[in-house]
């Protein structure tokens, strides 16, 4: 086999400008632009923001879409009428019709609704608009969900932060103080509240901050721990700055990922709590909608009018993965080691 020899000129430094050399391809990027090309990797995540925003969105702008009067407005000739669409007439489950004795009944003629009345997700017992109620509904229940992880954020940052910076005999009291706390179940705090403040969206969200921050002061607690003792906390200790600056200026930025994950974690957990409660009895009371009250209503009649129980399950079920989901995302977009 014939050897081909490759001269030496050809081994030659290629000749570079110093400014070409040094220059750098990939432009500089923010832990936050890092964070968001992370996540838009992540489809899942991706995929609940959007289904996530449709669902806020229908809930603020639901009203434009009722056609039916206000969400307590009962017409009692309308009652139990099941889900008709325009255009689905001729499709099952969309169509006005009810299997009733084994024979499928158009139950709008029956009740002689006019043509053009459509109920997109039927009406409940009293003859109020299920769709209009089950977006009212979710409106109720992310702002208690929303209020309650906003105290959660400022309530437990600001116990956490101080408890793990001050450390010693007040880190120890604070922390006897948060066992004390969660020694006490939800339940036995919201019934207290309950009977000292009258049933409604006040009452819950004030029991759900009660005891909600606990996690969040023990995982800020835990990282302000591990970072106090590093060289930037005690540059600035030496520099001078005060114990709230380095708080405010230092520490918090440095948690701000883990915090912001908590949160996401705790508005699905938060969600689902005043579900569980309104479905109990213990929830807002009527005309109040919420999507507890509306799965607690519909399960009373779900032999007879399924649907009642369906769409606010969907609604309900769709927002818990949706936030789960887009919480495991930001997980693996602020602190990539914890993929591993």
């Amino acid at each position: 086999m014939a050897e081909h020899k490759i001269a030496k000129e050809l081994f030659q430094p290629a000749h570079l400008q110093d400014s070409e050399a040094e220059k750098i391809q990939r432009p500089s990027l923010t832990f936050l632009q890092d964070s968001w090309l992370r996540i838009r990797k992540n489809k899942a995540a991706l995929v609940s923001i959007i289904v996530l925003a449709i669902i806020i969105l229908m809930a603020i702008f639901a009203p434009i879409f009722r056609g039916h009067g206000i969400y307590d407005e009962m017409v009692n000739t309308n009652a139990s009428l099941p889900p008709k669409v325009q255009g689905f007439e001729n499709m099952p489950f969309w169509n006005g019709k009810q299997d009733i004795g084994g024979t499928e009944v158009d139950v709008y003629k029956q009740k002689n609704i006019d043509d053009n009345v459509y109920y997109w997700l039927g009406s409940d017992t009293l003859g109020r608009d299920q769709f209009y109620r089950i977006w009212e509904g979710t409106r109720v229940s992310l702002l208690i969900a929303v209020v309650a992880a906003l105290c959660d954020l400022v309530i437990g940052v600001a116990y956490g932060l101080i408890s793990g910076y001050v450390g010693g005999r007040v880190d120890n009291f604070m922390q006897r103080v948060l066992e004390i706390i969660s020694a006490i179940p939800n339940l036995v705090v919201v019934i207290l509240m309950l009977l000292v403040l009258d049933p409604g969206i006040i009452s819950i969200i004030i029991a759900i901050a009660m005891t909600s921050w606990i996690t969040m002061a023990r995982v800020v607690r835990g990282q302000v721990l591990k970072l106090k003792n590093q060289e930037f906390v005690m540059a600035s200790v030496t520099l001078g700055e005060s114990a709230p600056k380095i708080l405010v200026k230092h520490l918090l930025p440095n948690v701000s990922g883990i915090i912001i994950i908590n949160v996401m974690f705790s508005i699905p957990s938060a969600i689902f709590f005043e579900a569980f409660l309104s479905f109990i009895g213990l929830g807002l009371p009527a005309p109040a909608a919420s999507l507890g009250t509306l799965i607690n209503d519909g399960y009373k009649t779900m032999q007879v009018l399924p649907y009642m129980v369906l769409y606010p399950c969907i609604v309900l079920c769709l927002i818990m993965i949706a936030f789960n989901l887009i919480a495991d995302g930001l997980r693996d977009a602020f602190d990539p080691k914890m993929r591993d």
